[in-house]
């Protein structure tokens, strides 16, 4: 890759809010959890992470409820961090007024906020705010026709079947700059993948388990639609779980217990097998976990950029009842050490 290519890769971290513990191994409330990611986001900015993307869910074992709120406290605390939703789960939002908490968060942090749409890894947002599932691929399309055409902030007229038509209405805020950066996000649904292209909406894919190799295709998907539609294929990024220590087996150590706890809370909802040892280390060695040394770590980052030609990697950071500490820690190294490691790899 040249040094122009490698100069505008950017790195960020994601965050679901998950649970910490203390250092007596006592889990925080969820006023502490959000905290947590606030003060990580500030220790983010301070080393020229480029991104910090939070989830939405509505349950339990994750503090973030509100992206956007969240990104609101640490755009008062933080000077150049993109503040990023990762996702919105718009199909169970309102478009108009997600655009209007995204434009208010860009106007408070003078230009850095990022809305990520997405359908969402989880359901428990459709119940709670009362649409069914089976309007699941019909609520998202026609509420990203509608987000699409909120981004021209011009007077929309709309109609469809999930929600009230407009007539000429005009949203406020307005953006400072008239754009408002967006992006779809995408598991792993070709259909995803041709809506983003006919959008042209910029791909974020959540990279979460087997080899990043197996997205080579919805890559090239996404840039073929593009032609086909008539639109520009933006730029592709990826994000992936992971944390670092100082060695592999420390890594390899601290996440195994917290990761094993969330995959198993977890798939008791999905219908999962509880995770082994065996399939946690062969995602670390073969998959899309991203655990281990500066080194393991940077090397693993480099060669799926390189795979994939991403232009943007988020690690999805602090999976499970992790201690806040060890989070802390992974946020430093993969600042000061993991990144500028990366791009070293890169230039090579």
């Amino acid at each position: 890759m040249t040094q122009e290519e490698i100069a505008k890769i950017q790195f960020g971290l994601d965050s679901f809010g998950d649970i910490p513990v203390d250092e007596n191994g006592t889990l925080f409330t969820h006023a502490q959890a959000i905290r947590q990611v606030i003060k990580e986001a500030v220790l983010a900015d301070s080393l020229g992470i480029d991104v910090i993307a939070l989830g939405e869910h509505h349950r339990s074992d994750f503090s973030i409820s509100s992206p956007e709120t969240v990104l609101a406290a640490i755009a008062s605390v933080t000077k150049n961090i993109t503040l990023a939703s990762g996702v919105t789960v718009l199909s169970s939002d309102d478009p108009v007024r997600v655009f209007e908490r995204f434009a208010t968060l860009d106007a408070v942090s003078n230009g850095r906020a990022q809305v990520i749409l997405g359908r969402g890894s989880f359901t428990e947002s459709f119940p709670l705010f009362g649409y069914e599932m089976t309007d699941y691929e019909t609520l998202f399309e026609e509420k990203v026709e509608l987000f699409s055409q909120l981004l021209k902030e011009d007077p929309v007229t709309w109609s469809g079947t999930m929600r009230a038509a407009l007539e000429d209405a005009d949203v406020f805020p307005k953006t400072e700059s008239g754009h408002l950066q967006t992006m779809i996000g995408v598991g792993g649904s070709p259909q995803s993948v041709v809506r983003a292209a006919h959008y042209g909406f910029p791909l974020m894919l959540a990279i979460i388990g087997g080899s990043p190799d197996r997205f080579v295709p919805y890559i090239d998907l996404y840039k073929r639609a593009a032609k086909e539609f008539g639109t520009t294929a933006q730029p592709v990024g990826m994000h992936s779980p992971g944390f670092i220590a100082d060695t592999d087996k420390e890594a390899r150590d601290i996440a195994w217990p917290a990761h094993k706890k969330n995959f198993d809370r977890i798939g008791k909802t999905c219908g999962w097998t509880p995770m082994k040892r065996e399939h946690f280390i062969d995602e670390v060695e073969h998959g899309s976990l991203y655990i281990g040394s500066v080194e393991t770590v940077a090397q693993k980052i480099a060669r799926s950029i390189r795979v994939l030609n991403v232009e943007r990697f988020d690690l999805v950071y602090g999976g499970g009842p992790m201690a806040a500490s060890d989070r802390l820690k992974m946020v430093q190294l993969y600042g000061e050490k993991v990144i500028p490691r990366v791009r070293e790899i890169l230039a090579e």
